[in-house]
């Protein structure tokens, strides 16, 4: 089989939070067509075991350990060059040794490097068949971050935008492919990078189906005399933990006022110290921390929601949320990649009082099976149609 190098910025196993999701499928897929050689990094200690894991895809890995606070203090490097902070923090002399080793005896022909910060590991083989999977806009995501920040906090992310951006545009200009995880995104960056627009094209994410299945049996983690709404993700992440927030403080509170037993779940790992201060403040707000199966708060949940002020790209959890055929409330930034059909039932608002309304509507009812919602992402959001995009780029 011809051989693939992939740099991958956090390693693609297990497949637990969005990134992970995108990058183990892409790996997975690919190991059936190619040799793998994967590089990435392991920036939680708990991800250590499952590098044996890695072996069933890969025909050699090279997972180096990082340290978070280190690297952003190693990112500090970046006002001093003048680059992006994100690039210091993913550089890595040994990760660097071992891709120019491999390329330089492993036959390797195409790379694939997942996160733009990745590039820089190999922009000096122009020869190779070079893609890039940036996901997101990131460049874009610290402009957002910018405007709901206060300084010095906001110049940092600015700056971070603008030369972050700069690189982005480098590479797209060097790389036989630049990919993004939706239409929008991958129209959004040739706004930006518009000499680069013919190479720039998308990959949509999707989601397993046969595992986000409400026909599977789950137990429920809830007193089932509680109206339940749960949100999804990563806790540490700043953009879930605004979500978090904002309807913790601005949006349940009315619901509260018409359904005063009402549960607010928020489920995932890393809380940080002020979403574990929200379940302090209120009762109706439980922080689970890292869970076994997230899809056992999915399942039996009266309301999802996905109140994401801060947003890019398609939202795995809604994409969850909807092979649950959950009723969903979210914000239009929540699903700015993923467009709406007729039959697709997801309430959209955008202001506390708004949210609250769709999210009453919701729990007055009986929990309700939206077949509609399953329907259609099996029909748009599998990774079987994802995978042949995104190997007809590299066989280009």
């Amino acid at each position: 089989m011809p051989k693939l190098l992939f740099l991958v910025h956090r390693i693609p196993y297990p497949p637990n939070k969005g990134d992970k999701i995108r990058s183990y499928h892409f790996l997975k897929a690919l190991s059936s067509q190619y040799e793998i050689y994967l590089g990435c990094f392991i920036d939680d200690p708990q991800d250590r075991q499952y590098v044996k894991d890695l072996n069933a895809y890969c025909r050699e890995c090279l997972c180096i350990e990082i340290n978070p606070k280190l690297q952003k203090l190693k990112s500090l490097q970046g006002f001093l060059t003048g680059e992006a902070l994100s690039l210091p923090y993913y550089r890595n002399a040994r990760l660097q040794s071992w891709v120019d080793r491999t390329i330089e005896s492993g036959n390797i022909e195409k790379v694939l490097v997942f996160s733009s910060p990745m590039a820089q590991y190999v922009e000096k083989y122009p020869s190779l068949r070079l893609i890039a999977d940036f996901v997101d806009v990131d460049s874009d995501k610290w402009r957002q971050y910018a405007a709901n920040k206060s300084w010095p906090f906001s110049w940092i992310y600015r700056r971070e935008s603008q030369t972050l951006l700069t690189f982005e545009r480098k590479i797209a200009g060097k790389f036989f492919a630049t990919l993004f995880v939706s239409e929008q995104e991958a129209a959004l960056f040739k706004q930006l990078a518009p000499a680069s627009a013919e190479k720039i094209a998308y990959v949509n994410n999707g989601v397993d189906t046969d595992v986000f299945d409400p026909q599977l049996q789950f137990d429920t983690p809830f007193n089932t005399a509680e109206p339940v709404v749960v949100f999804t993700g990563a806790m540490d992440y700043w953009a879930n933990v605004d979500a978090v927030i904002w309807f913790a403080q601005e949006v349940l509170p009315i619901i509260k006022k018409f359904k005063p037993q009402v549960r607010f779940y928020i489920v995932g790992s890393k809380p940080t110290q002020a979403v574990q201060h929200l379940a302090l403040k209120d009762s109706a707000v439980i922080v689970t921390g890292r869970v076994d199966d997230v899809r056992n708060y999915l399942a039996h949940a009266h309301l999802v929601v996905a109140p994401l002020r801060i947003a890019r790209g398609i939202q795995n959890k809604v994409l969850e949320a909807l092979a649950f055929a959950k009723s969903i409330v979210a914000t239009s930034m929540a699903m700015e990649g993923i467009p709406l059909i007729s039959g697709v039932q997801v309430a959209i608002a955008d202001t506390p009082e708004d949210f609250a309304e769709l999210s009453l509507a919701n729990l007055n009812l009986p929990v309700k099976v939206v077949q509609a919602n399953r329907d259609y992402v099996q029909a748009e959001f599998g990774w079987s149609q994802s995978m042949i995009k995104l190997q007809a780029f590299l066989e280009k």
